[in-house]
């Protein structure tokens, strides 16, 4: 005996890959808004790229992610959606910490 699939499995794929999609674009537009808002001296300050090519980085894998463009299917599983999800994590986890303790002084402790 053969089993099917159930007949909404289409439905169920569509919204994991909008929820998906609604999380990607949400991550990279913080880390996006965060590096238009930070001082272009302090990025060279903690030893990363400059401002510009981390708002060109982020503004451009962003767009990517936003209209589908890669393999995969693409949205956040193509392949730019994935190097755009990176690209804001590395950004909000390591930059963005580093950008703080520049200005607060007291370090990660």
């Amino acid at each position: 005996m053969a089993y099917a699939a159930p007949l909404f499995y289409v439905e169920v794929r569509i919204w994991i890959e909008l929820i998906l999609i609604i999380f990607a674009l949400v991550i990279e537009g913080v880390s996006l808004v965060h590096a238009i808002t930070q001082r272009s001296d302090a990025f060279t300050a903690i030893g990363t790229l400059p401002k510009g090519g981390w708002i060109a980085i982020l503004a451009v894998l962003m767009v990517l992610t936003l209209f589908g463009v890669g393999g995969f299917g693409g949205g956040a599983l193509g392949i730019f959606g994935l190097i755009g999800i990176a690209a804001a994590l590395i950004y909000l986890l390591d930059v963005r910490v580093g950008l703080r303790d520049l200005h607060d002084g007291r370090g990660s402790w």
